[in-house]
């Protein structure tokens, strides 16, 4: 069993990440008239795949099943922001931005920075991003073994 206070922190750090999110992908939206997943999509398939991905890696690196993802590229496709073709040497399909796409993309990036800065950056210390950069490495290299005290 975790503490009443320890509920409330877990609680509080959902919360701020909800919140926080929430507002970065809404001035997204309202300015550039990309979903989540849309910029998602678009920004995986520039920085991983320089441009192309095969659908079932892309699936992976969304956290997505196949079919939502298809559905999802099945709409994108339709507006233009990619195309998919099948793989020419073994089974698969790959799904590559369109120049269309890649420019919206490279439109989105400036207000996406702009909207984390807003709605979070300038609301951290020094020691704000620290600790949060040593929680995130803790928790990523250790999560199956909780720290029980933190560094000095």
């Amino acid at each position: 069993m975790i503490s009443e206070e320890e509920m409330q922190i877990w609680h509080i750090w959902k919360s701020s990440y909800k919140n926080i999110f929430g507002r970065v992908v809404k001035d997204m939206s309202e300015q550039t008239g990309l979903s989540e997943g849309d910029f998602g999509i678009l920004d995986r398939l520039d920085l991983y795949g320089k441009g192309k991905l095969r659908q079932q890696e892309l699936a992976v690196s969304m956290d997505w099943t196949k079919s939502r993802l298809s559905h999802h590229l099945t709409r994108m496709e339709k507006r233009g922001l990619v195309s998919r073709e099948p793989l020419e040497t073994e089974r698969g399909v790959q799904v590559i931005i369109t120049s269309f796409g890649k420019t919206t993309l490279d439109d989105a990036r400036p207000v996406v920075s702009m909207a984390i800065r807003k709605h979070f950056l300038d609301f951290l210390t020094e020691q704000d991003i620290e600790s949060i950069t040593k929680l995130a490495e803790r928790t990523k290299t250790n999560s199956s073994s909780p720290c029980k005290n933190s560094p000095s």
